[in-house]
């Protein structure tokens, strides 16, 4: 089992870290959308991460985000509340990027959006090499 566990664990903090660069590229061919999107699922995936090392899974988005606001933010405090805030806002950015046709960007908001989803990634990476996973 805890062979499969870390595949898990290492599978998804890995399509974490090519997001992130994918949102990184596409913001320097000032495709904006997409950069939201590539920034939303960088996170998305690290926090599967995090599920996997809890042995909570799910594919549910706002599941997910409630269980990580739960376990990680409330409840046992290993993460800040700016976490938390850094994901949501991911999420409504691609939600309105995805969905919304009048949505116009502003590439400096995109880019600070692309500096806390570094933030919270490396502090994820941090954080899952802390663990054992029996």
């Amino acid at each position: 089992m805890k062979q499969h566990k870390e595949f898990f664990i290492t599978n998804f903090f890995e399509k974490s870290k090519i997001a992130l660069n994918d949102s990184k590229k596409a913001i320097e061919n000032d495709s904006l959308l997409t950069a939201h999107n590539r920034i939303y699922y960088a996170v998305f995936y690290s926090v599967i991460s995090l599920g996997y090392s809890k042995n909570f899974i799910t594919s549910k988005h706002g599941k997910l985000m409630g269980w990580f606001n739960k376990y990680f933010v409330h409840e046992n405090k290993i993460f800040d509340k700016q976490l938390f805030k850094i994901y949501e806002n991911a999420f409504q950015n691609r939600m309105e990027s995805d969905y919304s046709f009048t949505t116009e960007l502003d590439k400096n908001e995109v880019l600070s959006n692309f500096n806390d989803a570094v933030f919270f990634i490396e502090t994820v990476e941090k954080y899952l090499k802390t663990l054992d996973y029996d």
